[in-house]
């Protein structure tokens, strides 16, 4: 199994151009999220509490979250509270009425457009197209910055 200094390191190759970074910074969270909203909107017969029903999202973030700890305890970490925070995200824009699978399918749209977008001012393909596992490193590329910033080891 490959270390998660040589994913970051590979998948940092075909991000080398600022505006693709910044594009990156932008919409790999988007995606993540809009993800996360189309599995929110699978209900499952399960009701987690009273009013919280279970739901795919939930399901795949517990595997998601195993992979992540698998590669680094520490940055999966950051990754769970960022997918805590869209799960709570997703749950408020169902409680506002909004329909959660239109407007995730939207912003993943979009966002797909926008990395397509920067990969082409990059000049370089995306690293998925190597290798699917790289579409879960994107995030965890983006987390270890974070740590780096704030001077936490992953």
């Amino acid at each position: 199994m490959r270390t998660i200094d040589a994913w970051l390191n590979e998948y940092g190759e075909s991000h080398q151009n600022p505006t693709n970074k910044l594009v990156h910074w932008i919409c790999v969270p988007s995606i993540f999220f809009s993800v996360v909203g189309l599995l929110y909107s699978v209900k499952l017969p399960v009701y987690v509490t009273d009013t919280l029903q279970l739901n795919l999202a939930m399901v795949i973030l517990t595997l998601v979250t195993g992979y992540y700890i698998r590669l680094s305890v520490t940055l999966s970490i950051g990754l769970i509270l960022f997918a805590g925070l869209c799960l709570f995200l997703a749950q408020q824009i169902e409680n506002q009425g909004w329909t959660l699978w239109q407007v995730s399918l939207g912003i993943f749209v979009i966002a797909w457009i926008g990395q397509f977008w920067g990969h082409k001012v990059e000049g370089k393909k995306p690293s998925f197209f190597k290798d699917l596992q790289f579409l879960m490193i994107g995030p965890a590329w983006l987390m270890h910055f974070i740590y780096k910033k704030a001077g936490i080891p992953y």
